[in-house]
């Protein structure tokens, strides 16, 4: 029987994706599924939705729950990490609040900037204890991680505990595929591309139609003449304006969505340049928003499903169950992973995290090679790997001063504020995250 352990179970809406997935394959439909959680509450929540999807699927899939993650990870095949280290309140807020004093105006701040950089100071110790326990309690399975930043997190497993099989999974490059496709009035299916980079600005360096015909040809006149992008059809806040302009400048489409690129780049989000907010439609604090409606959004949902009969339990397009499928069944599966880079990007610097189509089947995810990313975009995505190594050197070696440099290195910090205010930022969100953080990070608020 394959098991499955969830870590971070109490994210119900991703856990429903995942193991709703898991369901629709004959070869993981009587799994063992672990659930774990520290909060108890969101945990029997999952568990009841859990069981519900189960019994409206017929299957003789087995649910557990686990508040203890050794317990949980015993036996398993594969484990799904999907968890935020100190959550909305208070660590979202001070990752947006602190910068804002300084005038540093964030979207998401999760993968990079000084808010990507205190969630990975946050993360990767955790992280880090998952690898720990699955080495001595389930050491052949894979990891499948979705916690951001990625491209850190991802980094930082590889560098500590290479032993441990383990892949970053996203789901930007299917996202930017369903936005393209509602954009050219195409079917999703017609659609072919090739992808590769670092995780949220990799490129489609291969976009076409079914025929074999470049679709960049149809995005480019759409955007010169005002057709494209159409209004989203992912986030209603949130307009493709951003990708669209980079496209016309860099040739290329990016894999993530504008309210991220916009705060991975010098270009959009500037000190008196409100016209750039306006003109690009730059949603600033966005993930603030987000955090607040998920968890009411959610709320509504359980109510909701809890006075139903029945169920629906839709396939997502999320990757993890067709790679736990691939793997036990030897049929193939090309999926995008994230790994560390041991020649698969030979541009880019060994050891960094990189994303390129991956083959899955019995031998486990294997990165194919991708050789021939245009210079330009090579050189924004180094521009991201600065950072993200710095933060990783800061964690392996317990080195504050590097997380100083990392953000100094940040092109959107760096192009808002001087070293000296870098240098303060830093130290205030270091000091207001506090226990958050690991002990050597830690340092001691103002009086």
């Amino acid at each position: 029987m394959t098991k499955l352990t969830f870590i971070g179970a109490g994210s119900t809406i991703f856990m429903r994706n995942i193991v709703g997935d898991m369901l629709h394959f004959e070869a993981l439909r009587d799994a063992e599924i672990a659930l774990m959680d520290i909060d108890a509450d969101r945990l029997a929540e999952s568990e009841q939705l859990a069981r519900r999807m189960i019994a409206t699927m017929g299957t003789g899939a087995r649910v557990t729950t686990h508040t203890d993650q050794r317990r949980a990870l015993e036996g398993a095949d594969f484990v799904v990490t999907a968890f935020q280290i100190g959550g909305y309140d208070p660590c979202t807020i001070t990752d947006f609040e602190i910068p804002k004093a300084y005038g540093l105006r964030q979207t998401i701040a999760d993968t990079l900037g000084v808010g990507g950089i205190m969630r990975g100071l946050r993360t990767v110790p955790h992280l880090w204890k998952v690898a720990e326990d699955m080495a001595a309690v389930c050491p052949d399975a894979l990891l499948m991680q979705y916690v951001n930043p990625m491209a850190i997190n991802t980094w930082a497993l590889a560098e500590r505990f290479p032993q441990i099989k383990q892949v970053g999974l996203c789901h930007s490059v299917q996202n930017t595929v369903q936005e393209l496709a509602h954009d050219l009035d195409m079917a999703e299916a017609d659609i072919r591309y090739k992808v590769a980079g670092v995780n949220h600005v990799a490129f489609f360096l291969r976009l076409e139609d079914a025929n074999g015909a470049s679709l960049y040809p149809r995005l480019r006149d759409g955007y010169r003449a005002g057709r494209l992008p159409k209004a989203p059809l992912l986030m209603p806040r949130c307009p493709n304006k951003l990708r669209y302009e980079v496209m016309a400048h860099l040739g290329y489409f990016c894999t993530e969505s504008s309210e991220h690129l916009a705060e991975y780049v010098p270009w959009f989000i500037k000190d008196g340049r409100e016209d750039l907010i306006e003109q690009f439609s730059i949603p600033l604090d966005e993930y603030p928003k987000r955090c607040v409606e998920q968890v009411a959004e959610w709320k509504t949902q359980a109510a909701d499903l809890a006075k139903q009969a029945s169920m629906d339990v839709p396939k997502s397009h999320e990757f993890a169950a067709e790679m736990m499928n691939a793997i036990v069944t030897d049929r193939p599966f090309t999926a995008y992973g994230n790994l560390p880079n041991r020649g698969q990007i030979p541009q880019l610097p060994h050891g960094a995290a990189v994303e390129t189509p991956c083959l899955v089947d019995m031998n486990g995810v294997q990165p194919s090679i991708v050789n021939d990313i245009p210079p330009q975009l090579i050189a924004l995505m180094r521009s991201q790997i600065n950072v993200q190594e710095l933060t990783v050197r800061a964690l392996l070696d317990e080195n504050p001063e590097h997380i100083y440099h990392a953000a100094m290195m940040d092109p959107h910090t760096a192009a808002e504020l001087d070293l000296r205010q870098i240098r303060s930022v830093v130290s205030d969100l270091l000091a207001a995250h506090g226990d958050w953080l690991p002990a050597w990070a830690r340092v001691k608020k103002a009086a």
